[in-house]
């Protein structure tokens, strides 16, 4: 029998490598064409309670130790509490019928499977050994394992926290970001407003001695609702407001609110957003020192003629990731240091007069019959807010279905008002992209009801500005 020519082996073994790359072709195109597991993180629990709801046709598992994690949340008056508590009521429903161990079907259209993963033994990596004996890493385990229980289904970790993200990649288990709710490029985020050059000198003239003009004169598409426009000529300019129920471009004049007075084109749009009856809900977005709340305050009292009362409120975000219960004192004191900012500008609004006045007394008389009444956000819920303005401060530590909720409670005659700074965020589960703030500026443009703006220029005080601009 001859031997086989040199040529001949290789060719044999190519054959083999070709099939064999065949095979894993095929067996890669068949686990991309399964529908994946989502392993969810507590993070995400408390971020959206119905997150298990939103993925599709893909199943999605937590593991027994998110359960475990959810149980510390379950009590208490913050959002996150509210989450964990609708959060264990859906699994208890689950339960009473089916398994939480065995896959069970979700309810809806195109919708996968769930289950409670336990905590079960490894083969392999260990991520508690890695990383030592912490509740992040026996979920991290839980999804390692059921990787290896799936090698024909791709198994991602969802998790809001960064840290855990990395640490998963370290191990090769593929994690992501909870996208629901999130904006794509915080860049092409809605302003509110336009500069326009090179318009006809007519028309700012007849913007002046009319009020209003054609928008069809400057634009060539229809604006969105309540847009606010600065319009330049050769020889001046005027500030505009798109009226989308008359289909007009309207002269944004410069209106004072209770003794402040706008020192620039966008706190004069805000202004006018804030005082005008037919707009219901505003957000304010800037740096530090552009007037967000004070603004926002100064509107609200001229106009407390209208309302019964003006809600200030803002998230408490304890320090150090510490409850405000380790703080001393009764609940007014551990309250205070975090209502102290909308404390100094109601000072600041009050010192424009003198003690005498009727402007300075009638201030005073509000808040002492809480008419003017400052409050933590968690205290609102379950209200119905009616009659009353609502001034939302640090809105950026608001997750959407916060936003969601505190909209939700308007009843007639309502006004809402969000103001904060989606870059300046001091909860660890929120960034620019997904906080509360940038989706309601995000998904409520255009709506008639609604306008926002952004303020650019700091004017609390060249200090002030050298800190935003150079440091």
């Amino acid at each position: 029998m001859p031997k086989a020519s040199p040529e001949t082996k290789p060719a044999a073994k190519s054959a083999k490598t070709t099939r064999g790359a065949a095979a894993n072709k095929k067996a890669s195109s068949k686990a991309s064409l399964a529908p994946k597991i989502f392993v969810l993180d507590t993070s995400v629990i408390l971020y959206d309670h119905s997150s298990v709801l939103n993925f599709q046709e893909h199943d999605v598992a937590i593991p027994i130790t998110v359960l475990e994690e959810l149980d510390n949340f379950k009590k208490g008056n913050d959002i996150k509490n509210f989450e964990a508590r609708e959060f264990i009521r859906f699994i208890d429903k689950l339960s009473s019928e089916h398994r939480l161990q065995d896959w069970i079907p979700l309810n809806g259209k195109n919708k996968g499977s769930f289950k409670v993963l336990m905590n079960n033994t490894l083969n392999g990596v260990d991520a508690v050994s890695i990383f030592g004996d912490k509740n992040d890493h026996h979920i991290l385990n839980s999804a390692i394992r059921l990787q290896q229980e799936k090698p024909d289904q791709k198994v991602v970790l969802v998790t809001k926290d960064i840290n855990l993200r990395l640490k998963a990649r370290a191990l090769n288990l593929i994690s992501e970001d909870y996208e629901t709710g999130k904006i794509q490029d915080v860049a092409d985020l809605y302003t509110g407003c336009d500069t326009l050059d090179d318009v006809p000198a007519q028309t700012v003239n007849e913007l002046y001695e009319q009020g209003a003009t054609d928008p069809d004169k400057v634009l060539k598409v229809s604006p969105p609702d309540n847009h606010f426009f600065v319009l330049k000529s050769f020889k001046n300019s005027a500030l505009a407001f798109y009226n989308n129920a008359d289909k007009r471009l309207e002269r944004v004049d410069r209106l004072t609110a209770y003794g402040i007075k706008p020192r620039n084109a966008e706190q004069a749009f805000a202004l006018h957003a804030l005082l005008n009856p037919d707009i219901k809900l505003v957000s304010i977005q800037g740096v530090a020192g552009t007037g967000k709340t004070l603004l926002a305050l100064a509107s609200a009292l001229e106009q407390r003629k209208d309302y019964k009362q003006i809600y200030l409120a803002r998230p408490v975000v304890p320090l150090s990731n510490k409850d405000i219960g380790y703080l001393p004192g009764d609940i007014k004191s551990k309250l205070n240091p975090y209502m102290e900012p909308l404390w100094d500008n109601l000072k600041y609004i009050q010192n424009q007069y003198s003690e005498t006045s009727k402007e300075y007394q009638r201030l005073r008389e509000m808040v002492e019959l809480e008419k003017l009444l400052i409050t933590p956000l968690a205290y609102i819920r379950g209200r119905s807010l009616s009659n009353i303005i609502f001034i939302v401060d640090e809105a950026q530590n608001l997750t959407p279905h916060e936003v969601k909720t505190i909209i939700s409670r308007a009843g007639e005659n309502t006004k809402i008002v969000f103001t904060g700074d989606i870059y300046q965020i001091d909860t660890p589960y929120l960034d620019s992209q997904s906080n509360g703030l940038s989706y309601l500026i995000d998904r409520a443009r255009n709506h008639p009801l609604y306008a926002h703006i952004t303020l650019l220029k700091g004017e609390r005080s060249e200090l002030a500005n050298l800190a935003n601009e150079l440091l």
